[in-house]
């Protein structure tokens, strides 16, 4: 596992690796879910490289960016026995030069549920995936189903942009308890962390009224907040069921529906989803503790 910081060292050692080239764009502070990105990009393909890099276009003026963990040495420890052929760790000057002023809007995507909290935010998240596709140069490219947005909007770019690069969707890593896998679950303190399962349990209050034959969006994101609002730490921020390729609210629920949440466990905001294809829940499933991550890290 070679780390690369500069961007010629980068270009020349991608010379080298065999294709097809799988690529898996992270922000660090890497958890089980991160490792199972790698784990199926390895599985897949010839060649990994995985990007370690905080990107200060994608927080908000009040968000978290000063605070966010920057623990390369953890990092690569954590993805000592997967192995990947790279990891690229470029600094903020080499993804934003002086000067830098291009960036990338997918617009009606970029607007809704998240976009509504955080304007701006998907502004940042295609720039530098757009810059990452462009200097890793993959074919492959994995990203985690909790950004359920986020994919959609990575998903968009690439077609719109003709990259020729497929976008992989991985299922989402849950705790025992159901939580969503995330680096910001570490921000919680204790009692945090024990209310934080209400997303999970809201989501799975919908599934079970949908499972029952509740059909109606309106009535299945209330069973969602009424759980939620059980809770004196949560404050809900959007709870949402959508058509998952273009986020659209839906009116009437088909056999194709995003049902998404964020939620405000004190100072901490979360994010989860189910997707329903074809009238099957894609729920993500629970932690294996076959990785690294489970090994007390």
């Amino acid at each position: 596992m070679r780390v690369v910081t500069d961007l010629n060292e980068l270009r020349r050692a991608r010379l080298a690796l065999t294709e097809p080239l799988g690529f898996v764009p992270t922000m660090g502070y890497l958890h089980e879910g991160h490792l199972s990105l790698v784990q199926r990009a390895k599985e897949e393909c010839a060649s990994v490289i995985i990007s370690v890099f905080v990107n200060p276009a994608q927080f908000g003026p009040h968000e978290d960016f000063e605070r966010y963990p920057r623990t390369l040495d953890h990092d690569l420890h954590m993805l000592k026995d997967l192995n990947p052929d790279l990891v690229w760790a470029p600094s903020v000057g080499t993804i934003y030069p002086e000067g830098f002023q291009t960036y990338i809007n997918v617009e009606r995507m970029s607007l809704p549920l998240e976009g509504t909290v955080r304007p701006g935010h998907f502004r940042g998240v295609a720039t530098v995936v757009a810059k990452l596709f462009n200097q890793v140069q993959p074919q492959y490219a994995y990203f985690g189903q909790k950004d359920a947005q986020q994919l959609t909007v990575i998903r968009r770019m690439a077609l719109d942009l003709n990259m020729p690069v497929h976008i992989v969707a991985c299922p989402i890593i849950r705790e025992a308890d159901g939580l969503a896998m995330s680096s910001r679950n570490g921000y919680l303190n204790p009692n945090e962390r024990r209310a934080a399962v209400i997303l999970h349990q809201a989501l799975e209050a919908a599934r079970l009224a949908y499972n029952r034959g509740e059909r109606q969006p309106e009535t299945l994101k209330s069973a969602m907040r009424k759980i939620i609002l059980n809770e004196p730490l949560a404050r809900i921020d959007y709870v949402s069921i959508s058509r998952p390729e273009t986020l659209v609210e839906l009116d009437v629920l088909g056999p194709n529906a995003l049902f998404s949440l964020a939620v405000r466990i004190g100072s901490t905001r979360l994010i989860d989803n189910f997707l329903l294809e074809a009238g099957r829940w894609q729920t993500g499933r629970l932690s294996s503790g076959s990785l690294s991550y489970a090994a007390g890290h």
